[in-house]
C-alpha cells in the first residue's frame, strides 16, 4: 500500500411523475465518481417496482459497455456504486449495489464507509438465521435495515431504526419499490449531497457527481438525516442524537475528493491551495522550483509556489492510461511502477533545488522512488513537503489504514523518514492547521489517523483484514 484508498462513491436518482431515463445519468455520475473506487461498480434500476441490478469487477467503462447498458431495463429510480473495498475480498459478490428481497418487498443498497461493529451485528444476525453471501460490512447494513423493516411501517423508518444500531461511517442510498432514500451517519464521516434536475432529485458522494448529470446543488445531507424522495415529494427525517458536531474525514479535502467538488460549503480546490500556502509558511526553504506529484499534489504545489514566491513548474508527466488498479505482482514490477506512471520533465528540475509537494506519505516507498526519479533527472536538492500530518494511527471509518503496520511515521521520527526517502529535508502539515484548510466548511473534522483521538470510541472495532479473515473462516 503506497497510497490511501477511500472505500467508494454512491449515487442515486429519482425522476418525478413516473418519468423514465435513469441509466445514462447514473452511468455518467459513476464516471465522475470513479476516483473514489476502481475495484468494482454497479447500477440498480427500479422499473415499475421491480429492481434489476448489474454489477461486476472493473472500471465503469469496462463493466458498463453499450451492450450491457442496452440490456439493463430503464426506470424512474436508480442507484449506482463504485467500490474500493476496505472490507471484503475482491469478488463480484462484494460489488454493489446489494440487492435484497424480503418479506416486505425488495431494496438495493449502496454504501460508502465502514461499520466498526459489523462483526458483532453479523454474529447476532447469523444466530437469528441470516445467511450472508458477501464478506462486506455493507451486507450487515442491508440485513439490519431488513430486520428493522419487519417491525415498522415504512422503509425510511427502518433505515432510521437501523442507524441507531450501526456504529461507524455510512453514507448510503437505497432504492425501494417506490422510493429513493439517502442517509448519512450521525457523525458525518463521509460526504453526501443532494441536487435537483428539471425532472427529479439526485444524491451523490460529491458535487462533481451532480455536475456530471446537470443537477443543481441543493445542500449536503445532514449527519443523522434520512431524506426520502417519493411520489408526494421530498421529505426529511432526522435521527435524535446527543452529538452536536459533525466529523467529516479531513482527508476528503486533502486527497479523496475531486478538486472541483464542494463539500460542506467549502471548495476542495481552494482547500488544497490553502494547504500549500500553510506548508510554505510552516516549512520555508531556499529553492528554485516547486513541483507537485500528479494528481493529488498539484493544487497544493500551486499554493506553495504562490505563498513562497518560488516559481511553480510542471515536473512530471503522468501516464493517464495507468489506473490505481495497475497490477504489480513482484518486487521488480513494484520498483518500476512509478517510472511507468510518472516521468520527470528534466528541463524543469535539472540542476535546481526542488520543492516536491505530495498529499501524504503512507509507507514511504512511493515517495522514495519519486525522490530518486528527481535525482536521476539531475535535481540538485529535493525538499519534500506533505499536505497532511504524519499518519500514526489506524482509521476505522472507511479507509484502508487498518493498522500501523504500513505507516512509516508510526515507528520513525520525521528525521528518520526524511533519510529513508532520500530527501534533503521534509515538512509535514501541522495538525493545528487542518481545521483551517476548508474555509467556511460547516462541519468539524475527524483527524483520528493523525492524532489517535476519534469522534466515537472504536473499541470493539475489528481490523478490516481480520474481519475478512473471520468471515472466510466462518464460511
Amino acid at each position: 500500500m503506497s497510497k490511501l484508498h477511500e472505500e467508494c462513491g454512491v449515487f442515486g436518482i429519482y425522476l418525478r411523475g413516473g418519468k423514465t431515463g435513469v441509466k445514462q445519468p447514473v452511468y455518467h455520475a459513476l464516471y465522475a465518481l470513479q476516483h473514489r473506487g476502481q475495484e468494482s461498480c454497479g447500477i440498480a434500476v427500479n422499473t415499475r417496482g421491480v429492481i434489476t441490478c448489474h454489477k461486476d469487477i472493473g472500471l465503469v467503462g469496462e463493466v458498463f459497455t453499450c451492450e450491457v447498458l442496452d440490456k439493463l431495463p430503464e426506470g424512474s429510480i436508480a442507484a449506482g456504486h463504485c467500490r474500493y473495498g476496505t472490507t471484503g475480498v475482491q469478488t463480484q459478490a462484494n460489488a454493489q449495489p446489494l440487492l435484497v428481497n424480503h418479506l416486505k418487498g425488495s431494496m438495493a443498497l449502496a454504501h460508502n464507509g465502514n461499520i466498526v461493529n459489523a462483526q458483532q451485528l453479523r454474529e447476532e444476525q447469523e444466530m437469528g438465521g441470516a445467511i450472508f453471501h458477501t464478506t462486506s460490512d455493507s451486507e450487515v447494513i442491508a440485513y439490519t435495515v431488513t430486520r428493522e423493516r419487519l417491525k415498522v411501517n415504512s422503509i425510511e423508518e427502518a433505515v432510521l431504526a437501523a442507524m441507531k444500531l450501526l456504529r461507524g461511517a455510512f453514507s448510503l442510498v437505497l432504492v425501494s419499490p417506490t422510493k429513493l432514500i439517502a442517509a448519512r451517519d450521525p457523525d458525518g464521516f463521509r460526504p453526501l449531497c443532494m441536487g435537483e434536475t428539471e425532472d427529479g432529485v439526485v444524491f451523490a458522494s460529491e458535487s462533481c457527481g451532480l455536475d456530471a448529470v446537470g443537477a443543481r446543488f441543493v445542500r449536503d445531507v445532514k449527519p443523522g438525516e434520512v431524506i426520502v424522495a417519493e411520489a408526494e415529494g421530498v421529505r426529511s427525517l432526522e435521527m435524535k442524537t446527543d452529538r452536536s458536531c459533525a466529523s467529516l474525514c479531513v482527508f476528503e479535502f486533502i486527497y479523496f475528493a475531486r478538486p472541483d467538488s464542494v463539500i460542506e460549503g467549502a471548495s476542495v480546490h481552494q482547500a488544497r491551495l490553502r494547504a500549500g500556502a500553510f506548508l510554505a509558511l510552516e516549512h520555508p526553504v531556499q529553492a528554485d522550483v516547486v513541483v507537485g506529484v500528479p494528481d493529488s499534489g498539484i493544487d497544493a504545489a500551486i499554493g506553495y509556489a504562490r505563498q513562497s514566491g518560488i516559481p511553480y513548474g510542471v515536473g512530471f508527466i503522468k501516464n493517464k492510461y495507468v489506473a490505481r488498479t495497475f497490477i504489480q505482482p513482484g518486487q521488480l514490477e513494484r520498483t518500476n511502477a512509478v517510472k511507468i506512471k510518472l516521468n520527470v520533465i528534466r528541463s524543469t528540475v535539472e540542476g535546481k533545488r526542488v520543492v516536491l509537494i505530495d498529499d501524504s506519505i503512507v509507507r514511504g516507498t512511493t515517495a522514495a522512488r519519486i525522490v530518486n526519479l528527481l535525482r536521476e533527472a539531475g535535481a540538485a536538492e529535493v525538499h519534500m513537503r506533505l499536505a497532511a500530518p504524519p499518519f500514526t494511527h489506524p482509521c476505522y471509518f472507511g479507509t484502508d489504514i487498518d493498522s500501523t503496520e504500513y505507516l512509516i511515521a508510526a515507528d520513525h521520527s520525521v528525521n528518520e523518514v526524511c533519510r529513508m526517502i532520500g530527501a534533503d529535508s521534509i515538512g509535514f502539515m501541522p495538525v493545528e492547521c487542518l481545521d483551517k484548510l476548508a474555509a467556511g466548511a460547516g462541519c468539524g473534522f475527524c483527524k483520528g489517523c493523525f492524532t489517535g483521538e476519534y469522534p466515537i470510541d472504536p473499541i470493539g472495532a475489528v481490523v478490516k483484514d481480520k474481519f475478512e479473515t473471520y468471515l472466510e473462516i466462518e464460511a
